[in-house]
């Protein structure tokens, strides 16, 4: 199904690290709202915020105080609905980061369910019988006697939508009334915050709702309900998923799914599957990134699994393209930026839809070994500030204690010492997207097919009137593509056409108009 989407451009804020409009030194949404202009002048149509909710901040807002407010140290309801009126005002979208499967344990819901005298919360989370009887769960909480599921973090415990196929006699079923008012909350939750605004949701762990469900039906059943809900009250409204399989997600009713990290090395082996690349090298392993210069990577491992979802997905839905987010270390890390270029070149290539995490459209690298806040642990380094010039905290903040130091080193990437550099990873990225917003052919529902998958990676794509070449090569070795058809080149980098063959030096891409 068609929409906005199919030629978006997104750009993820994380909005603690953004711009500090009161010089507390957090970002917060009056911050955002200023550099609006910059946001619009690259190019981007949509932006994603990270969680803005009321939090313990435990687990950076991903634990949830009050899904009815906004975190104060990012300012109020009426900052966020003013926010979407520029953004709106801009013809752009906005994407809020909606946490569906748990809250912190300081929401006042949790603290209601952990007391022993029932009450209309007891249900809301997922508890076990007994303290000591059962082996799963955090135990020795709250008053009342057992143990809580989590989703992710201990501080944040897993809502109660019920269980497929329940086992216990704690384990509730779907159509317990207990599990339905915690979907009816969601829907409520929902239309709040599209009243404000809100244009999209991206739903933290979108699979994680419903326990034991195997092959994932019953949790496709409920988004399909929520999908159905929300469009009913805007048929505009869209849902994106953190799933990791777009496949599922898609057939779940959602818009757009991402090939993360986390559920499966596809992604990982194109980007980060060296040591020290990879947050989650235990469960994804380590190897060979496609995008490294040593030319050892399969661009295979990551192909293979796009080309399932892509199948799985043409017409129905999309696949996001990452450049990065908050949970991995940067897409600079560990690279020039020559070998930026060609990665952001091959998003904006392929079929789906391009999603630039702030920061990586200047090249801010991953800062290691800082001590961890809020959760972020081996994360923090991808959160830092974002450098804008040379003065205070590169700035980001007039405090004398912002919330994360930038980076020192003297040639820290900024936005003022790239503006006017034409050579620039900015300049490049405007250019980019400035090219993919005239070229139905790059778009999402453009048709793609494979000429080579080695070194170079070539393929096509064409949306029936235009077609395009797309080669790259990120090894240090030089490799030559014969095609007969070229017409012109309209972007490149290390790489010409002569005599019928694509002659690509180390680190290059081509993007070519072919003949009708």
């Amino acid at each position: 199904m068609k929409n906005w989407l199919n030629n978006a451009v997104v750009y993820e804020i994380y909005p603690q690290s953004f711009y500090d409009s009161n010089a507390d030194g957090i970002g917060d949404l009056r911050g955002i709202l200023e550099k609006l202009d910059y946001i619009q002048d690259c190019g981007f149509t949509a932006i994603w915020l990270n969680p803005i909710n009321l939090s313990s901040f435990r687990d950076a807002g991903y634990d949830v105080t009050d899904f009815y407010d906004v975190a104060p140290r990012y300012g109020t309801l009426a900052d966020y609905k003013a926010l979407c009126e520029e953004v709106h005002k801009r013809g752009m979208k906005i994407i809020f980061d909606l946490v569906a499967g748990h809250t912190s344990v300081d929401h006042p819901w949790f603290t209601q369910s952990a007391k022993a005298e029932k009450n209309q919360y007891t249900n809301r989370y997922i508890w076990t019988n007994s303290t000591f009887d059962e082996a799963e769960g955090i135990a020795g909480f709250g008053e009342r006697d057992g143990c809580y599921l989590t989703n992710f973090f201990w501080c944040q415990p897993a809502l109660n939508y019920g269980y497929a196929h329940p086992t216990e006699p704690w384990q509730l079923p779907v159509d317990h009334p207990d599990c339905v008012a915690t979907k009816e909350e969601l829907k409520k939750i929902i239309a709040f915050w599209m009243d404000l605004g809100t244009d999209a949701f991206r739903v933290d762990m979108a699979a994680s709702l419903i326990k034991g469900d195997t092959d994932g039906s019953y949790t496709k059943a409920l988004w399909h309900e929520i999908r159905e809900y929300m469009q009913k009250k805007n048929p505009e409204a869209l849902l994106i998923a953190e799933w990791g399989s777009p496949a599922d997600a898609i057939e779940a009713g959602y818009h757009l799914d991402f090939l993360l990290h986390s559920g499966n090395a596809a992604y990982t082996s194109l980007l980060r599957y060296e040591k020290g690349r990879n947050t989650f090298k235990k469960l994804m392993g380590e190897g060979h990134s496609y995008f490294n210069r040593d030319g050892k990577g399969n661009i295979n491992d990551y192909l293979d699994r796009f080309l399932y979802d892509l199948e799985h997905t043409r017409g129905k839905g999309y696949v996001g393209h990452i450049t990065g987010n908050h949970d991995i270390p940067r897409l600079a890390y560990r690279r020039t930026p020559e070998e930026i270029k060609i990665v952001l070149a091959f998003l904006f290539a392929m079929p789906g839809v391009p999603f630039v995490y702030y920061g990586d459209e200047i090249g801010m690298d991953y800062l290691e070994n800082l001590p961890s806040k809020e959760g972020g642990y081996t994360r923090t380094g991808a959160r830092t500030p974002m450098q804008w010039d040379d003065g205070k905290n590169h700035g980001f903040s007039l405090s004398d204690s912002p919330y994360l130091p930038t980076d020192n080193r003297p040639d820290a990437p900024t936005v003022a010492s790239q503006q006017q550099d034409e050579t620039s990873v900015l300049s490049f990225v405007k250019q980019l997207i400035g090219l993919y917003k005239k070229t139905p052919a790059l778009w999402a529902e453009g048709e793609f097919e494979v000429l080579m998958a080695g070194y170079p990676f070539v393929f096509t794509r064409t949306d029936g009137t235009q077609k395009l070449l797309f080669a790259v090569n990120p090894s240090d070795y030089r490799r030559d593509f014969e095609i007969s058809s070229v017409k012109e080149i309209l972007m490149s980098q290390n790489a010409c056409y002569e005599n019928g063959k694509l002659v690509m030096d180390g680190v290059s891409f081509v993007l070519a108009q072919l003949e009708d």
